[in-house]
């Protein structure tokens, strides 16, 4: 038994020292990975950084449990984020990656007038449209020029000026 293996434990059977170790290291590699990505990563939360985060997260635990190779487990790792990168750098600089992996900007109501369907189609309540009213110091839909649920699934509010 090698002093990493003695460290880290094999794949699958560690002991709770292992587990500890596996943590600290997962901890700090976890951490500079999202430093490395950058604050996109899990700043805006669209549907691309909310799968990136999921699986990183997923990927990270089982190397710490042991249940997957710790090598192997970081690896994949890396490369999940060096593919978020990839993605968001082609997703800023394209309208139409934008689209395909963030989404568009759905009308709630214009001009004062909500659009029922949508709200149907996207399951976005009367609570929901209060709730952002409110946030934005807006008492009726009618005060409003636009309300629209955005690819992060924030619900915009603009004011009629």
């Amino acid at each position: 038994m090698g002093a990493l293996e003695f460290v880290f434990g094999p794949t699958g059977h560690i002991g709770w020292w292992q587990e500890c170790a596996r943590a600290v290291v997962v901890f700090a590699y976890g951490l500079a990975l999202v430093r490395l990505a950058g604050r996109r990563i899990f700043g805006r939360w669209a549907a691309l950084d909310i799968v990136v985060a999921i699986v990183i997260g997923s990927n990270l635990s089982r190397a710490l449990t042991g249940n997957a190779p710790f090598g192997g487990t970081l690896a994949a790792s890396a490369l999940l984020v060096a593919l978020h990168w990839v993605l968001a750098q082609g997703v800023a600089r394209s309208k139409r990656l934008s689209q395909i992996f963030e989404g568009t900007v759905i009308e709630l109501a214009r001009a004062g007038k909500v659009e029922r369907s949508q709200l149907l189609r996207h399951a976005i309540s009367e609570s929901d449209i209060e709730e952002a009213l409110r946030q934005t110091g807006v008492e009726r839909v009618s005060q409003t020029r636009l309300i629209a649920l955005e690819p992060s699934g924030k619900i915009t509010v603009v004011k009629v000026s």
